[in-house]
């Protein structure tokens, strides 16, 4: 029998976290229920879960402190963010501070559970180990994929949770294309016709660190109209 996933609701609205609690279970999932968080980050110590969904606004201890102690933690473990504030900017910060998604309040409760099983469905894949070790050396560099620790052309760094994925993606299928259709709905769960220049961003941010000229790169290159292609092999 394939056990429940099991998640962590950190809601200090009492109505609100019921029915989180109510359609989770519903869906299959075992859901545990916090109201600040500090006690979400005394639950995270004490038990395994798959998943948190995270209110940005919260008692004692914010939304976006607990995500960052346990991105400190865990580069990989999925956090859902839940907050009532709309703005792009608040977005940005909120998934800076490590958060995977990011949903506003009030939010229609499909697509909360359309976002939860999503997240869920890449952190399996992001699980699987991308060689038969997770460290992969290329060149004098390398990345650590159990941690998001690096080494690019400046010295040692640690990727983003996004950066690690599509690094992790790129390294898996080396010397075949990956297209931006693939990486959009791998990393970012985005339906694949959704038109964004979100993975070009990210791949540019990317040549900075590994490439010695990004503007030319060496290993992540550029298959025109089709995506992209890391070529380096692994010099360990």
């Amino acid at each position: 029998m394939r056990k429940k996933k099991k998640i962590l609701v950190v809601e200090d609205e009492a109505h609100l976290a019921k029915g989180l609690k109510f359609n989770l279970e519903r869906e299959g999932y075992d859901i545990v229920v916090v109201d600040n968080g500090q006690r979400a980050l005394d639950a995270l110590a004490k038990d395994n879960f798959d998943l948190v969904i995270l209110d940005l606004m919260l008692p004692k201890l914010g939304g976006l402190e607990v995500a960052r102690q346990i991105r400190a933690g865990d580069i990989r473990f999925p956090i859902l963010m839940l907050s009532a504030k709309s703005t792009d900017k608040d977005r940005e910060i909120g998934l800076e501070a490590g958060a995977d998604d990011y949903l506003t309040k009030p939010f229609h409760l499909p697509e909360l559970l359309l976002r939860v099983k999503g997240i869920l469905r890449r952190w399996e894949w992001y699980r699987q180990p991308v060689l038969d070790h997770e460290k992969f050396h290329f060149d004098s560099m390398w990345i650590d994929f159990s941690t998001g620790q690096a080494r690019g052309q400046s010295g040692e760094f640690y990727l983003t949770t996004k950066e690690a994925q599509v690094m992790k993606l790129l390294v898996g299928k080396k010397g075949a294309v990956v297209s931006r259709e693939e990486l959009l709905e791998k990393v970012w769960g985005y339906d694949p016709d959704t038109e964004t220049r979100t993975v070009d961003n990210f791949v540019a941010r990317l040549r900075k660190y590994f490439e010695k000229k990004p503007q030319k790169p060496e290993f992540i290159v550029t298959v025109r109209e089709k995506g992209y292609q890391f070529i380096a092999k692994d010099s360990a």
